[in-house]
């Protein structure tokens, strides 16, 4: 029997068959989708915060409980040293392409409560958004996935076999996943990876993530005296770890804000001139920008664009720092000790193992003789390119094309997702980041949102992905 016979004639029914069966089951269901993610977003899996363990543990069974009713098979919660993986397949013809999806279920923490306009875990649909933590990072954008699936189940137009991976442990550096992926590379196999965890630049924009930064993520602690001190009695004469730490966070940038760690930009890949002007094709107003932002101006490293600072530029921030007393009222101390958290994102050809080393051969080089520094590494990941003339890249560009009604732009994003790059080393797969989030969306930050048309157009962009996917692997 000649290969792939069974499989292609499906496939061959498939590509006549009119896609508006499809659209018309996600008409009708519209409202039980929406109202299945709003059960979902109203579970706290705040993955960083052990008093969330049940509600995260609760999420991946709800995961997996709506993939077995969507049709997948060998449905299973995945044990690590962490929070379980969600996996799960459907396989019609081995001899077909496999898509494996990966997502996570977990959020972040939603501190400070205080300033979202409603309770981060009660989600509310208003002005056509959902208002909730996780609602696009990535509860909304990984549930498109499995009720895409649906969708092809129910109508019998999944055309060629698709996995599930979904974890809970990406807010936290995904630190059990590679080993899970290490150990179960026979499970996994497949021909593409789909990602929906990124963005687009806008609604009338559609756009593809073809880059992602690296992440180096450190911690560190400055000892001063071995007490709180009084700072009338000792103030002047002993160093306050404040200070200090303000002092050294300060000297990190130059006055063009510029990184001052030793050898720190040594393996940057420097975009030609040709590749800068092709990335200022992507429409942008810096006006819109600041006006969204409330800002008067922007801030960044001289010689270079907004959109080129926040994709193919590393940069360094301090995402949280605190000491001493910080309650009602006064309390004059010059505390023992000062923390903060800082980040910093990477661009190829960088590497988190290189800038952790330098980050912290340095921090500890300008640190005075007057306090003890620790720093602690907690977690990194790998800058990545994917290729943009890749089979799998031109299937979810016509994937696109076709629900938005014009082609999507190839993109640079800031963000991280580490495990791209570790997927290409440890399965030999590139990815496929299809995102329907928006910048406005506010991921991390109070009144996160997702909008109802992106939720529902990802649902309707996903099924045309696998069609064309597997009818250009043919």
């Amino acid at each position: 029997m000649p290969l792939f016979s069974e499989g292609w004639h499906f496939l061959l029914t498939l590509s006549q068959t009119n896609v508006q069966p499809m659209n018309n089951y996600i008409s009708e269901n519209k409202d039980r989708f929406l109202n299945e993610l709003l059960d979902m977003l109203r579970i706290p899996s705040v993955s960083a915060d052990p008093k969330f363990k049940q509600d995260v543990l609760r999420t991946a069974e709800f995961v997996a409980d709506r993939l077995r009713e969507a049709g997948a098979d060998k449905v299973e919660l995945c044990e690590t040293a962490g929070y379980p993986i969600v996996y799960g397949e459907k396989i019609i013809d081995p001899n077909l392409p496999t898509v494996l999806v990966y997502g996570h279920y977990d959020v972040q923490p939603a501190d400070p409560y205080e300033l979202w306009n409603s309770p981060p875990f009660e989600p509310v649909i208003k002005d056509g958004k959902i208002y909730a933590r996780g609602a696009c990072d990535d509860k909304g954008q990984m549930y498109m996935h499995v009720k895409a699936f649906e969708v092809m189940m129910r109508n019998n137009t999944l055309p060629c076999n698709v996995k599930f991976m979904i974890e809970g442990e990406e807010e936290v550096g995904s630190a059990n996943l590679g080993t899970f992926v290490k150990n179960n590379k026979s499970k996994l196999a497949a021909d593409v990876i789909l990602i929906s965890d990124t963005g687009m630049l806008g609604n009338d924009t559609p756009s593809i993530t073809t880059g992602l930064r690296g992440m180096s993520y450190m911690e560190v602690e400055v000892t001063g005296p071995n007490r709180d001190l009084h700072s009338g009695l000792y103030g002047g004469a002993v160093a306050n770890p404040i200070n200090i730490l303000c002092q050294m966070i300060a000297s990190l940038h130059d006055e063009h804000n510029r990184i001052t760690i030793p050898g720190f930009y040594d393996n940057v890949n420097e975009l030609s001139k040709e590749e800068r002007a092709e990335m200022a094709r992507a429409p942008f107003s810096l006006d819109k920008y600041k006006q969204a932002l409330d800002l008067s101006d922007v801030h960044g490293e001289e010689g270079y664009t907004t959109m080129e600072r926040t994709s193919i530029r590393p940069t360094l921030d301090v995402n949280g720092i605190w000491g001493g007393y910080t309650g009602e009222g006064a309390k004059t101390v010059i505390p023992s000790k000062a923390f903060a958290k800082i980040s910093m994102r990477l661009v190829p050809d960088q590497t988190s193992e290189e800038i952790t080393e330098k980050f912290t051969k340095h921090f500890e080089s300008i640190a005075p003789g007057s306090v003890k520094v620790v720093v602690k590494p907690h977690h990194g990941g790998e800058p990545v390119v994917t290729p943009t003339d890749s089979v799998a890249y031109q299937a979810a560009a016509r994937a696109y094309e076709e629900t938005f009604g014009i082609k999507p732009i190839p993109v640079r994003s800031g963000g991280s997702i580490p495990i791209v790059a570790m997927f290409k080393s440890e399965l030999g797969l590139d990815s496929v980041l299809m995102g329907f989030g928006l910048d406005s969306d506010a991921i991390h930050s109070p009144n996160e949102n997702f909008g109802v048309f992106n939720y529902m157009k990802g649902i309707e962009t996903i099924p045309l992905f696998y069609k064309y996917y597997a009818e250009m692997s043919r």
